[in-house]
């Protein structure tokens, strides 16, 4: 089984990866297009110089990896995917080879955590309309999507945990809900500056509280994103409810 996960920045998919890491049966690749990414657009993102030097930059051979069917030497094979590394130009036909999961977070809080890290994101740094873009795409391949609200598996991490298992077809291991502080040997170079809160972590943060009130440009930005959240975020509820 190759599992892609397709979320913005600063939505649970680094503790989602871990998760899957702790599973003796799957391999993990941490944002495998991330080196591509800065290469082809230029961004100056921390640690550019380290990410680009680190990763494959040719985006063919990155895909070439993510459907090789011995990838690795275990069964199963997770793979952590930002929405916004799928730039124009990057072939999508590959996502027909693997299963598609869709992890999302309320813009506010996308926002409030992103900015902590690298000021004055734009709607294309946040990733939200590329998701619905491929969720779109996986759609009208003849894939149900499976939609996960961040906020659900925080509430409730072993009852979301256990559906996905069931939606993809894997037993359930309770070895998910945990993992030891201080990173993981599949971490990108660029954790350093990202994963500060999970390295810390032992599992899945709690319930979180009242969405953070943002100002100015920051607000508009949220306001932008929140179409493309409430178009998926239906689907994230009928999964938790089914």
């Amino acid at each position: 089984m190759k599992l892609a996960m397709w979320s913005g920045p600063r939505n649970l998919s680094t503790a989602m990866m871990y998760s899957f890491a702790q599973r003796k049966d799957f391999a993990v690749w941490d944002e495998p297009f991330y080196g591509a990414y800065l290469a082809v657009t230029g961004r100056d993102h921390p640690m550019r110089e380290q990410i680009i030097a680190a990763g494959e930059i040719d985006p063919g051979r990155v895909i070439a990896e993510l459907i090789d069917p011995v990838h690795a030497e275990k069964p199963h094979f997770y793979q952590k995917h930002m929405t916004q590394h799928m730039i124009d130009g990057i072939d999508r036909d590959w996502l027909s080879k693997v299963i598609n999961v869709f992890l999302i977070r309320h813009p506010a809080r996308v926002i409030s955590s992103y900015v902590a890290k690298l000021e004055d994101p734009t709607l294309a740094d946040i990733g939200f309309a590329q998701q619905v873009e491929l969720f779109d795409l996986v759609s009208d391949l003849g894939q149900p999507p499976i939609v996960l609200d961040s906020a659900d598996i925080r509430a409730d991490p072993e009852a979301v945990m256990r559906k996905l298992c069931k939606a993809v077809g894997l037993e359930f291991d309770a070895a998910m809900l945990k993992w030891p502080k201080g990173g993981n040997p599949a971490d990108g170079v660029w954790g350093a500056h990202w994963y500060g809160a999970v390295h810390r972590s032992t599992g899945f943060a709690g319930a979180e509280g009242p969405l953070p009130e943002l100002m100015g440009d920051y607000a508009a930005l949220a306001a932008a994103a929140m179409p493309y959240y409430q178009r998926l975020q239906p689907f994230a509820q009928n999964f938790c409810q089914g």
